[in-house]
């Protein structure tokens, strides 16, 4: 199930919503948590009802780990071991496993484990719940007595399958003190309705692009067409998981939750070390706060600050997938960020700002190419087609089809990249009056509306409606 299916917002929302609010209402605030934690297990069981227990069993691992972690000494410390042995355990079982014995059998032969499926979303509740566990054995969250409780904030469905990776102090007084009310409310309804929008009118508009380019046959090929194809699929993996993420933060505040920001416009980052400040802020931060910093981060000698460097962004490729094109997209990044930090990123900043972006703009979307491939091979012809290595003309009939075409679709998503809301709020705030405060909320509504209604007319008339991130 996902946000932008119809059993989802004609089916699922609609039986949920009534419910929950008789019981939050009433101030039963364990009978509407007990229906949130329901309707959650029923939104994971929906498509693939055989992993139910994959997640009751991290709710598991994780409920006794950290309840023994919350001792001193060694019975904390082993509980701690144990319950992130059990986490990475279930991780790599059901994630690597296959890459595992693929790689293995290349080398020695014989390791045909047959084929194991990955539930959806493991890496980010698997993620949730080790940020839970290692917080409370450093003592910077409570442990949480009721099992029921650490069920609900692992598996809580806004943010179960595709983040953000909400930490549990984050929202660990809202679980059992949380108060909703109309403001949060009407903000979670517009946040959601643009999300909405993101990614049924932009991402999946731009993605079918993306999609159809980039699956032509090496003849139809030339080098502007191959760019094309990136650009568009650059657009479409940002609208797709910013738009699920304001989807998760929209529903998460209806339900009077309060997650963190995922994306801050990172697009127009001026470096490689800003992108990664505004993309996926949820994950950087946790490996961050659960790597990098323990191995030392920057507070050491080089060679280790550059090992702690190399290692974070190797786990943040493989955290990503299971395949070689993942592992070398992090070590892609990892190179870019030591150059910047070590080499040029002072000479960066004194350039001009146009070619700041210029330069972010095409790492990144080199990046992007990488992170597209199925595999290293497909990699390695799809940037020789990009930079002239393939004897390609540079321009053909299928290139100018594309720009011509779809002009309206590139111009669109261009323009919602950048910060054209922080734009709007901040001409409101300066003519801060009753009327002009009136105005913004009735334009908001009537636009979130608006894009709900033309979100719902996309989704109904297209039958396009991947999600990228649901491979993590």
């Amino acid at each position: 199930m996902v946000f932008s299916g119809i059993s989802f917002l004609f089916i699922f929302l609609p039986l949920l919503l009534p419910v929950y609010f008789i019981f939050a209402a009433a101030g039963y605030r364990k009978a509407s948590n007990l229906i949130l934690l329901i309707f959650s297990l029923c939104f994971y069981g929906y498509n693939m009802p055989k992993f139910l227990y994959v997640i009751l069993l991290s709710v598991l691992i994780n409920y006794l780990s950290a309840y023994f972690a919350a001792e001193k000494g060694r019975k904390g410390r082993m509980a701690l071991t144990v319950g992130i042995v059990l986490n990475l355990g279930l991780l790599i079982y059901f994630k690597y496993a296959n890459f595992i014995a693929e790689n293995l059998g290349l080398i020695f032969g014989g390791f045909d484990i047959g084929e194991i499926i990955m539930p959806i979303g493991i890496s980010f509740f698997t993620f949730q719940g080790m940020s839970y566990l290692i917080d409370v054995y450093k003592g910077k969250v409570q442990v949480q007595k009721n099992p029921l409780n650490v069920a609900l904030y692992i598996s809580l469905f806004p943010q179960l399958i595709a983040g953000p990776i909400v930490r549990y102090r984050d929202i660990e007084r809202e679980i059992m003190g949380r108060h909703e009310n109309l403001s949060d409310i009407a903000d979670g309804v517009v946040r959601f309705s643009i999300g909405l929008g993101k990614k049924a009118i932009i991402a999946n508009s731009i993605g079918k692009i993306a999609s159809d380019i980039l699956g032509l046959d090496q003849s139809f090929y030339s080098v502007s067409l191959a760019w094309v194809g990136i650009i568009a699929y650059t657009f479409q993996i940002y609208f797709d998981f910013s738009g699920y993420s304001d989807m998760a933060i929209g529903l998460g505040r209806i339900l009077g939750f309060h997650f963190p920001e995922n994306f801050n416009y990172p697009y127009i980052s001026k470096s490689i070390t800003e992108f990664w400040r505004r993309w996926h802020m949820s994950l950087s931060s946790w490996f961050r706060d659960y790597v990098y910093i323990p191995l030392g981060g920057n507070r050491c000698s080089m060679l280790k600050h550059l090992r702690n460097i190399f290692i974070v962004w190797i786990l943040t490729g493989i955290w990503h997938g299971a395949a070689w094109n993942f592992i070398l997209w992090g070590l892609y990044f990892a190179v870019i960020l030591v150059c910047e930090k070590f080499i040029y990123g002072k000479t960066l900043e004194r350039l001009p700002k146009i070619v700041q972006h210029l330069y972010s703009a095409i790492l990144i979307i080199v990046g992007w190419a990488i992170f597209y491939s199925p595999d290293l091979s497909f990699a390695a012809r799809l940037l020789k087609n990009m930079f002239f290595m393939n004897s390609l003309p540079f321009i053909n009939s299928e290139t100018i089809y594309n720009i011509i075409e779809y002009k309206a679709e590139f111009i669109i998503a261009f323009i919602c990249c950048l910060p054209v809301k922080n734009v709007i709020i901040d001409f409101f705030e300066e003519h801060d009056t009753p009327f002009s405060e009136g105005l913004f909320f009735s334009v908001r509504a009537v636009f979130a509306i608006g894009v709900f209604l033309l979100s719902i007319g996309y989704i109904v008339s297209s039958s396009f409606n991947p999600f990228i991130y649901f491979r993590f």
